[in-house]
């Protein structure tokens, strides 16, 4: 009795749901194969022509171009052939039908528009404009929430870049043709200006009046918004307080998930995180902010990574090519080691001669050859 209460609590122990690492790759049997969490499931016999790595999920287009989604162990189809577009995130999945916009959050598909032309995820996110009712809303948290209605007839100059936390908007577009001044969605948060040059954030389900004037320039992270205002001060939002920063504008800055990292106008090199700024040092280096990692150049040339409040060396020089997502940094040194830093420890993954290697989230993945692929994760190579 004894021992299948010891069983029985053991299944419910791994079948708890925790935040999912996953990885996918395809076999030298042209096998589509998924690396979830230490175990590596075959997935589907033939190539897949498109893929994406989420935290909790992998959105693919099948051999025959049917739209399926892997989850919690297995893949469902969705749709056969209808999907032309698809992102992926930390939580959400969002996809387009023609026009149809539609997300997919924990299992459930909620249709969000039956025609949509510009739509921004972020991880518990989703911005879009409903062509029909001619307004924009957010989906979060299950739930749908109006952010601007009819918008005037003027013209506007925007920004469009894509990456896995910020989305901007960069073309030339009439408002009323749906496109804001300006708009960008992080995990947790937009921030936008609207028709009437406000500036405004959505933030767990609210709309906030932040400025009532056009800002300078503003970015976003989870649980963050860092702008500078009319008057030129330099602020962030953050966790629903708004902090002034510095009485000048910052050379450059850059948020990520509760920290902004800037060169101030004093030129010392900052990062505010949660409630503090930490003086990293007088120098204006060069950085890259991703999710909780700061990777940057310090003033003698070292390759260093701020992590949650504590900064970390790296190597004695600034690497060329590195990847960085979520809690890690990876990159190949002088030595040829593929190497990575992940939650404040350093691992020398290989040595070998790779082909290819990429990094998701947390977990690296790496090549040999043209198919022989492995995964590490948490000093464990699978």
């Amino acid at each position: 009795m004894k021992l299948k209460q010891l069983l029985f609590f053991s299944f419910l122990l791994a079948a708890t749901p925790g935040h999912a690492q996953l990885s996918a790759y395809t076999s030298f049997q042209n096998q589509f194969m998924v690396w979830d969490n230490g175990m590596i499931r075959k997935i589907e016999y033939l190539v897949p022509l498109q893929y994406k790595i989420g935290r909790a999920a992998i959105p693919y287009l099948d051999n025959s171009r049917s739209f399926k989604i892997y989850a919690n162990g297995g893949a469902t189809k969705i749709n056969d052939g209808f999907t032309q577009n698809f992102q992926v995130t930390d939580n959400l999945i969002t996809y387009q039908n023609a026009r149809a916009l539609n997300v997919w959050d924990q299992g459930k598909i909620t249709n969000l528009s039956k025609y949509c032309e510009q739509f921004f995820t972020g991880d518990s996110l989703v911005v879009y404009f409903e062509g029909v009712q001619k307004e924009f809303r957010a989906y979060y948290n299950g739930e749908v929430h109006q952010i601007e209605g009819f918008l005037a007839a003027t013209n506007t100059t925007n920004l469009f870049n894509t990456d896995q936390n910020t989305i901007r908007i960069s073309s030339e577009m009439d408002i009323a043709s749906g496109a804001l001044p300006s708009v960008k969605v992080s995990d947790n948060i937009a921030a936008y200006v609207n028709y009437a040059n406000q500036f405004r954030i959505f933030y767990r389900g609210s709309i906030i009046e932040q400025e009532n004037y056009l800002v300078t320039s503003f970015d976003v992270g989870r649980n963050n918004v860092a702008y500078v205002d009319v008057n030129r001060e330099f602020k962030v939002f953050h966790d629903g307080v708004t902090r002034q920063l510095d009485n000048f504008p910052p050379y450059s800055y850059a948020a990520g998930d509760n920290l902004v990292a800037f060169v101030g106008y004093d030129n010392y090199f900052k990062v505010f995180y949660q409630d503090s700024v930490y003086n990293i040092g007088f120098f204006q280096p060069d950085f890259v902010v991703k999710d909780n990692v700061v990777a940057f150049q310090d003033a003698t040339g070292y390759f260093k990574v701020f992590y949650k409040g504590q900064i970390y060396t790296l190597e004695s020089y600034y690497p060329d090519n590195f990847q960085v997502a979520y809690n890690s940094v990876a990159y190949v040194n002088r030595a040829k080691v593929l190497r990575l830093f992940s939650e404040g420890d350093t691992y020398d993954v290989t040595n070998a001669d790779i082909a290819d290697w990429r990094l998701d989230y947390d977990v690296i993945q790496y090549r040999f050859g043209a198919n022989m692929f492995k995964v590490f994760y948490k000093g464990k190579t699978y």
